[in-house]
């Protein structure tokens, strides 16, 4: 019996990932915003090493998939006035960062996954050039049309334009600038409905790159747009870089973007080159923890992502006068070899010094982290981790006391293999990789140790869910 005959219901194709991560047996994706999964064949999910779920746990995410596909379409079909069967459904998940902290903005490796939360954006086009969009969870109704100009949300205001009522519907008016500026033509807007996995907004989770991922693919996909990858990596940059002003890096859109179910994605993000790590040999199943620190707050908001953004690209341009090289307009950490940094390093003032010992140390533990994952050894695999988040502490000086306490408390957890920081690491949540086994007795004891180390943030946590237990994910894609 096939999977479909054994999961009735399922409409998303079937994929070979031959091409990514050299396994030859298809798969079904099961997709929804609590619950992206990527589902082997049924006589695999005994015997695989990252899949150890029964028949029967398949067969109930079966049904909670269909049920929020169906009210995703319905919600789209009230909308649009259009039949259920036409609406498309973009999956964007959110990713991990398990090594390469903050130095892809300065063309540093970085290693990535999904996982299997994320964002769902059911839509048909509009028939026209309007764009009409709500939202699961925030009120209002974004509307305008793709023949409008975009101009970068700073541009804007500074010239008195009317800013957008539903600030939620700025990364859809940023696809559709970065769609511009790349000159794209776009005819057709969309009709649709943008819903994300509840309580994980500004999580350190990089919901705003799967946002502005899934609208990039809508906008695509209506238009009959052929874009790669690659391109779409870009794109997602310039609706962070140009249109809101962050000065993040590529990270987040290219994990969203590039990730493969099983696999650890490297990238160069000086080079753009990446490839899909496998581990075949994988002793234990492990679980994905997710850690909330109850503090909220949007990147724009805190100075200190760009602060640090700007001291590496300081420590850089110091090191290249000290050798002698000619001076970039730019000055980026990974235009420095490391022979220079060692040779030239006590040149630094202390701050500089730090963020630059950060980002070296950091490159080296990816290199290493690539080489841990491909032998199947979490538990070196998890150690680099924690060391990723020690540093990030003491050298990129990021995570306040309340970040840093879960940190702390996620390295005593039973099974837990390594622990750190996810995203700017100025709010949100830490991360950590955990022994399948024990994962919910790791997760009972993070609750209850954070409870009493910082019981006020306690009671603000993600509508009573502290502690999720996800596993890893794929790529973005439209079903």
């Amino acid at each position: 019996m096939s999977e479909r005959d054994a999961l009735p219901g399922y409409i998303i194709p079937e994929r070979n990932v031959n091409q990514t991560c050299d396994r030859t047996i298809p798969f079904v994706c099961v997709c929804v915003a609590e619950c992206i999964y990527s589902v082997d064949r049924r006589e695999d999910f005994v015997s695989c090493s990252r899949i150890d779920y029964d028949f029967a746990s398949v067969l109930i995410l079966r049904d909670r998939f269909v049920f929020q596909l169906t009210a995703m379409k319905e919600a789209v079909a009230t909308m649009s006035g259009r039949d259920a069967g036409e609406v498309r459904v973009v999956v964007a998940p959110y990713r991990i960062c398990p090594l390469g902290a903050h130095i892809d903005h300065q063309g540093g490796a970085v290693s990535a996954m999904t996982i299997n939360k994320g964002i769902l954006l059911g839509f048909v086009p509009s028939g026209g050039t309007q764009v009409q969009l709500r939202s699961a969870q925030f009120e209002g109704e974004v509307c305008f049309s793709v023949d409008e100009i975009q101009h970068p949300i700073g541009e804007a205001n500074k010239n008195g334009a009317s800013k957008e009522k539903s600030i939620w519907g700025t990364y859809a008016r940023g696809a559709l600038y970065a769609l511009q500026i790349s000159k794209k033509n776009l005819k057709q807007g969309i009709v649709g409905c943008i819903s994300g996995s509840d309580g994980l907004d500004s999580s350190g989770l990089s919901s705003s790159a799967a946002v502005g991922v899934a609208y990039l693919l809508a906008l695509e996909n209506a238009n009959e747009l052929t874009v790669s990858p690659t391109e779409n990596i870009e794109y997602d940059r310039l609706i962070e870089n140009g249109y809101l002003g962050l000065r993040n890096g590529i990270l987040d859109q290219s994990a969203i973007l590039l990730s493969s179910y099983g696999c650890l994605t490297y990238m160069d993000c000086k080079t753009m080159d990446h490839r899909l790590i496998q581990s075949p040999d994988l002793k234990k199943p492990f679980r994905i923890l997710l850690a909330f620190s109850g503090l909220r707050q949007a990147l724009t908001t805190n100075p200190g992502y760009n602060l640090r953004v700007a001291e590496c690209r300081e420590a850089a341009k110091v090191l290249l006068a000290a050798s002698g090289n000619e001076e970039l307009e730019e000055p980026t950490l990974c235009n420095v070899d490391h022979a220079i940094y060692e040779a030239h390093k006590h040149e630094l003032k202390p701050v500089l010094a730090k963020r630059a010992e950060h980002y070296f140390s950091e490159n080296m533990r990816v290199t290493k982290g690539v080489e841990a994952w491909a032998s199947g050894n979490l538990e070196e695999f998890g150690k680099l981790i924690s060391a990723s988040g020690l540093s990030s502490i003491e050298n990129y000086e990021c995570g306040a006391e309340p970040l840093i306490q879960l940190y702390e408390i996620l390295l005593k957890a039973p099974g837990v293999y390594g622990a750190r920081f996810s995203g700017a690491g100025f709010r949100g949540c830490c991360l950590a990789f955990v022994d399948a086994e024990k994962a919910e007795a790791a997760a009972s004891y993070v609750k209850d140790e954070y409870e009493k180390a910082q019981p006020e943030f306690a009671k603000k946590l993600n509508g009573g869910k502290p502690v999720l237990i996800c596993e890893a994910g794929d790529a973005a894609r439209v079903l």
